[in-house]
């Protein structure tokens, strides 16, 4: 065996799940007691949503991962919990399940990553939008900001969210969340790793059965933490997933 086949062996499994509002059942036979009575205290009807679709597309990967079964009682069974950090914890009939996950929502979609007990793991949706030069000084650091001065102009928003959202899924993989600085992290891509074309992608009627395309980041911690990341995108959404272990290309699971 090559030293190359060892490396790819020796990285983590990460699978991942995106789902639509549309695929939420109306009813919320699904959820635990505690997972109803925590929707019950929300208030907001775009809060209330978000926190079903987030919770059906984790029950739904976890229940995938975990081979379990996938009618409503059995995905009750699975209760997706926030730790004191407000990272999800999965439990299986009130255990904890040999599983770590990390959640993300934008724009009516939603993405769970799964990985092996033990990983540190984040994801992110980010929405390739309009950004401010204020942001960008704000929340970037002087490398990345470098970069996206270098960007073309149908580039740079698209490199924006990228960054935007790698940043996110290593502060979700620190258990740490927006409580720590952006700046603290910082992104970096392989420059022969081209971003794609926006406009070539969404005139792609196709790509919607390629979001398994993956290319890779790295995101380097102030603390000297270094995670291995993959970022992907459909239409104008952009997904990150970073992890360490470092993580092989990221796994579609068949729902």
């Amino acid at each position: 065996m090559t030293n190359e086949s060892q490396s790819r062996l020796s990285l983590t499994k990460v699978y991942w799940l995106e789902q639509t509002c549309a695929a939420v059942p109306p009813d919320d036979d699904w959820l635990s007691a505690g997972e109803t009575a925590r929707l019950n205290a929300l208030r907001i009807p775009k809060r209330r949503a978000d926190w079903r679709l987030g919770r059906w597309t984790a029950k739904r990967a976890v229940s995938i991962c975990l081979n379990a079964p996938r009618n409503p009682k059995s995905l009750a069974a699975i209760e997706i919990r926030p730790a004191v950090t407000g990272a999800p914890e999965v439990f299986l009939d009130n255990q904890p399940a040999a599983v770590t996950i990390s959640l993300s929502h934008s724009n009516g979609n939603a993405l769970c990553a799964v990985a092996p007990p033990g990983t540190e793991l984040g994801c992110d949706l980010e929405a390739i939008e309009p950004r401010s030069e204020a942001f960008v000084a704000d929340y970037f650091t002087i490398d990345e900001q470098a970069l996206i001065a270098r960007a073309s102009a149908a580039e740079r928003f698209q490199l924006l969210a990228l960054f935007w959202s790698a940043k996110e899924s290593a502060l979700k993989a620190l258990r740490e969340g927006l409580r720590l600085d952006t700046q603290s992290v910082t992104v970096s891509l392989e420059e022969s790793v081209p971003l794609f074309a926006l406009d070539e992608m969404t005139a792609d009627p196709t790509f919607t059965e390629c979001r398994s395309i993956w290319r890779p980041l790295v995101v380097h911690c102030a603390s000297g933490q270094v995670f291995q990341g993959w970022w992907g995108q459909t239409g104008t959404l952009l997904q990150t997933v970073v992890a360490a272990p470092a993580p092989a290309r990221p796994i579609l699971l068949q729902v």
